[in-house]
């Protein structure tokens, strides 16, 4: 067997590169710079929304699509992160020797609640360490649970069902938090946290996380320390989705703890399953679908009978409903399903049906997992 050390991120690069094809990302990123001089202001507030669902898409895409622990309690993160940042920038912390409570700038604050979700993060990640599958799910439900009660319940900082008023961004007199400049402000963070999320991968802890998503058995074998990569992988998945919730607090000007319910995680799970699973761009695309598909599903209330339209719980089902389809008859999602397209169309025409076909035979230390 030969070993590969790594000697420099060169060599990082070369083992593990990033496919695409590059013009094509250039391409995207002018359509994106451009977009705001073009569209309406309600299209740029859609846009804007779609990136910061996307960042939370990403955290998680690194804990479940990466590292393969499942989590339900991502809605959690996203809410420690957004109250953190609307405690900091608009209602202050009160500091030892200061009269009045200390109100952070934005450069502090965001990082700041990044960081308290990432704790939040090695909180819940240290004591679910042997916890795999459903008891993960289960326990991380129970999580975000705990954290609904406590923002709904600790009324002296999170003001409970009340709501907490965020308070605008300005540097002079520019507002960030409106319009143009808060969209080019969402677009520059997803940017960087891609493109971390590129190098954390290429990095031995990235690999070590893929490692033990394949095998956990075949991972400890090789000498990776299951519990530190683990904890680490839920700390920097937890501190992506609280900067996501940073931004969020101040693209919805108000919050209140039903922002932030089991709901919401079950959203973030459909996007990494259904835009697919272990890819940074399955994250994008299942941004796109969750944020197109209430738009898609309040349209057809309109054709459908009022009996049915009006029935309770309506969109949960629906993403249930697509998130199973998804699983059985697609798992790899809609960027798996581009995979398979674009594949086609470069073999063709000595394409093979089962060239995509899933195995039903495992390794021995797989079915131990």
């Amino acid at each position: 067997m030969r070993f590969l050390f790594k000697t420099d991120y060169d060599q990082d690069i070369r083992i593990a590169k990033h496919s695409g094809y590059y013009w094509s990302y250039g391409l995207l990123l002018l359509i994106v710079f451009a977009a705001p001089f073009f569209l309406e202001g309600y299209y740029i507030g859609q846009m804007t929304q779609l990136y910061i669902i996307a960042m939370a898409g990403v955290g998680l895409m690194l804990l479940a699509g990466y590292t393969g622990l499942v989590s339900l309690g991502h809605a959690a993160f996203f809410g420690i992160g957004a109250y953190t940042e609307a405690v900091l920038t608009s209602n202050g912390v009160p500091l030892p020797f200061m009269d009045e409570p200390v109100v952070f700038p934005f450069f502090l604050s965001m990082p700041l609640a990044a960081i308290f979700a990432a704790l939040a993060g090695v909180a819940i990640g240290v004591p679910v360490l042997r916890l795999t599958g459903i008891y993960l799910a289960i326990a991380t439900f129970a999580f975000a649970l705990v954290i609904e009660e406590i923002l709904s319940r600790w009324e002296s900082v999170t003001n409970g069902y009340t709501g907490l008023l965020v308070e605008s961004l300005y540097v002079g007199d520019l507002e960030l938090t409106d319009g143009a400049p808060f969209y080019f402000l969402c677009l520059g963070l997803l940017i960087v946290v891609l493109l971390m999320s590129i190098n954390l991968l290429r990095s031995p802890t990235g690999r070590a996380m893929m490692a033990i998503r394949d095998s956990e058995i075949s991972a400890q074998s090789m000498g990776v320390n299951l519990a530190r990569v683990k904890t680490t992988a839920f700390a920097l998945s937890a501190g992506v989705t609280g900067l996501a919730g940073a931004l969020f607090a101040h693209k919805l000007g108000f919050l209140s703890p039903e922002s932030f319910t089991v709901f919401q995680s079950l959203e973030l799970l459909v996007l990494v399953v259904v835009g697919g699973i272990g890819s940074l761009h399955g994250a994008i695309f299942g941004a796109i679908f969750v944020l197109a598909l209430p738009q898609g599903l309040a349209i057809l209330k309109d054709y459908l009978p009022t009996s049915i339209a009006e029935t309770p719980g309506m969109e949960p089902f629906i993403f249930g409903l697509i998130l199973v389809l998804v699983i059985i008859f697609e798992p790899y999602g809609i960027y798996g399903r581009w995979l398979k397209i674009k594949h086609y169309f470069q073999m063709f025409p000595v394409y093979k049906k089962a060239t995509f076909k899933r195995q039903k035979a495992y390794m021995k230390s797989e079915r131990l997992k």
